[in-house]
């Protein structure tokens, strides 16, 4: 399906740089918003910043869909709700599967290195991925909220949190020069003892996402007052009618 909707694009920051560079020249944007990739934290405020979000984007008359550049992300794209305008986005569990171009490709990695932690250029950005200044960052952002003693559980409580991965992987569009990302996700893997690969992106998914080109295999079309609802299936994400999901 390949439509000429005039869109709102809501994206994680997470892929600014890459939506900007897809979006050049596209006549048919008529706001785009990024949402802060740290809200990824707490999936509840990142529901309602979304929900701020699309509530702009219907206000603006000209806008007749909303791209959402988001995966499933901790669900915090569940139980959106919208009135006018459909909602469009990607198959996928996190942006992982834009940065790779397909769902398919992401399962069948995750499916054969488990193991697996993803760095990309925006994770990068972000600063609290695994790497060896990471703890350091925590211990700083914990002392300003928490008693010492807590500090200490919740530094532990992190290490945990990680002690099943045993992978870096590195992944981007390859804009720009990426050889200082793809040295520093070395980095990290080298501190935490972790094995490194690399694997190439593919835009396509992306691209076809801002472009309008949206097949039922690889998106969503979200109708107006319907909500996103994890899938128990490969397709990852259904939509059902807001009724059903009260």
């Amino acid at each position: 399906m390949s439509n000429s909707y005039n869109i709102s694009v809501i994206s994680c920051e997470v892929l600014e740089p890459e939506v900007r560079h897809f979006l050049r020249d596209n006549p048919r944007v008529r706001d785009l918003v990024f949402i802060p990739l740290a809200l990824h934290e707490d999936p509840a405020r990142l529901q309602q910043e979304l929900q701020r979000a699309v509530q702009r984007a219907e206000s603006n008359s000209a806008v007749e869909a909303i791209v959402l550049v988001f995966g499933l992300c901790g669900r915090g794209v569940e139980n959106i709700r919208h009135a006018r305008c459909p909602i469009i986005l990607a198959r996928a569990h996190d942006c992982t599967t834009l940065f790779l171009g397909d769902k398919d490709r992401y399962a069948a990695y995750v499916k054969d290195n488990p193991g697996t932690y993803w760095y990309n250029p925006g994770f990068i950005r972000g600063g609290k991925i695994p790497g060896p200044d990471r703890e350091a960052r925590l211990r700083e952002e914990f002392g300003r909220k928490f008693d010492p003693e807590d500090v200490e559980f919740l530094i532990e409580q992190d290490r945990e949190g990680l002690a099943h991965y045993n992978r870096a992987t590195y992944v981007s569009m390859e804009l720009g020069d990426t050889r200082k990302d793809e040295a520093y996700t070395q980095s990290c893997a080298a501190c935490r003892n972790w094995g490194y690969d690399r694997v190439p992106g593919n835009p396509e998914l992306l691209q076809a996402l801002l472009r309008g080109d949206w097949d039922e295999k690889r998106f969503l079309i979200v109708p107006p007052r319907h909500v996103i609802r994890l899938s128990a299936d490969e397709s990852i994400i259904r939509a059902e009618p807001e009724s059903a999901s009260s």
